[in-house]
């Protein structure tokens, strides 16, 4: 019998809610409809799909009507920063300013051209630097010119949490546009009371527990996309057009739900667990490196990194040993390279090379962080004798 294996990669993805297996299989079942028909089948296909988008609605404290479904997290960042996202009484945004820490689905995937593109310096816990936004769009307001500043609310590998509401409230003065990736705080943080003045968020369901292939964009109050980012019919507000995933939708609706009427108490446990895991760290790696330790963090993310340890070596080692978990860095055809968070966070090369990302969710229990740590003491201590026999 094989044993148990702690899974301790929830950024990278969630694993499916039972509640949510079952609400995706009644779908596939019993909801054969389009759900743009007229005829009964077709109108309960709209029900579940409308049904749905009030729950990831209440999830961002938004209306139902400003919630357009996407394949996913990076669809919606890609056409959210195309240049299409308009505020109703500003011209279109002609500037770009970016955190140097966003995903790459925000510093690669946008449309903007490169001399139109300005990335934000973050601090050594990877806050964006206030000061030089600030004067980056007070020069850009004087100049007549309509900026979009995309951060995320908090970031995939460190977990550390942006100061959204005073983005927001800089954008604003200066009459500047704002997007926020949030596919890590959904579920996690409240996003309704950290980036309620967003023009728009986007969202990612398989990190809360929903099928992968699903996400969505929250346009803010007065906000739109001109054109439609896909166009061939009038579906999603006619913003884009195709035919809905209707049982990833419904799926995502529940995990949304779950994920909303738990966050409280979940935040409370899983913080709980990181600690745990982080003093156990510690203890076993006395020179380890956490990162953004200095910052507001996610609940259920840690980064760390031992001097001397490398990702690679690490990942597999552990993976053997039955744990899963991520590198710290940007991960691409299976192969492991630097991070560019850590990079503008200002961490040494060496250092960086050796990250590991622990991120937990609602299927995370105690028993996972010890045997992680169980693992990772076999894997550290064969570091330390190393280090012992070369001195």
């Amino acid at each position: 019998m094989e044993r148990a294996r702690a899974y301790l990669d929830h950024n990278a993805t969630s694993p499916v809610r039972p509640e949510v297996a079952e609400a995706v299989a009644h779908a596939l079942v019993a909801l054969p409809g389009n759900p743009s028909s007229v005829h009964r089948e077709g109108r309960a296909a709209r029900s579940a799909v409308e049904a749905a988008r009030a729950k990831v609605a209440s999830l961002v404290g938004a209306a139902p009507s400003r919630v357009v479904f996407t394949s996913g997290g990076t669809e919606a960042a890609n056409a959210v920063l195309s240049g299409a996202l308009r505020r109703r009484g500003l011209a279109a945004p002609s500037r770009l300013l970016i955190g140097a820490t966003e995903h790459p689905c925000g510093l690669h995937g946008h449309r903007f051209p490169t001399e139109a593109v300005e990335v934000l310096p973050v601090d050594a816990d990877g806050i964006v630097r206030l000061d030089v936004l600030e004067e980056r769009l007070a020069i850009l307001a004087a100049e007549g010119v309509v900026a979009l500043v995309s951060v995320q609310a908090a970031n995939n590998e460190t977990g550390v949490i942006q100061p959204l509401a005073r983005i927001a409230a800089l954008a604003c003065q200066h009459g500047a546009l704002v997007h926020s990736d949030a596919v890590q705080a959904a579920g996690r943080i409240s996003i309704a009371r950290n980036i309620f003045s967003a023009d728009a968020v986007t969202l990612s369901g398989h990190k809360l527990g929903a099928p992968k292939g699903v996400g969505a964009i929250v346009l803010g109050e007065g906000a739109t996309l001109e054109p439609a980012f896909l166009a061939g019919g009038g579906q999603e507000g006619r913003l884009r057009a195709g035919t809905e995933n209707v049982p990833g939708i419904a799926g995502f609706g529940v995990a949304a739900e779950q994920a909303l009427a738990a966050m409280p108490a979940e935040s409370l446990r899983l913080a709980s667990l990181r600690d745990a895991i982080e003093a156990g760290l510690r203890a076993r790696a006395p020179d380890a490196v956490v990162f953004g330790t200095g910052a507001e963090r996610l609940p259920n993310t840690i980064c760390v990194a031992v001097p001397g340890l490398k990702a690679e070596t690490a990942l597999i080692a552990l993976d053997l040993d039955g744990v899963a978990v991520s590198s710290g860095a940007a991960c691409a055809s299976g192969k492991v390279s630097r991070s560019g968070v850590l990079a503008a966070m200002g961490v040494d090369s060496a250092l960086s090379a050796g990250a590991l990302r622990v991120s937990l969710g609602w299927s995370s229990r105690q028993e996972d962080g010890e045997r992680f740590l169980a693992a990772f003491d076999r894997l550290v201590s064969s570091l330390y004798k190393r280090r012992e026999r070369a001195a």
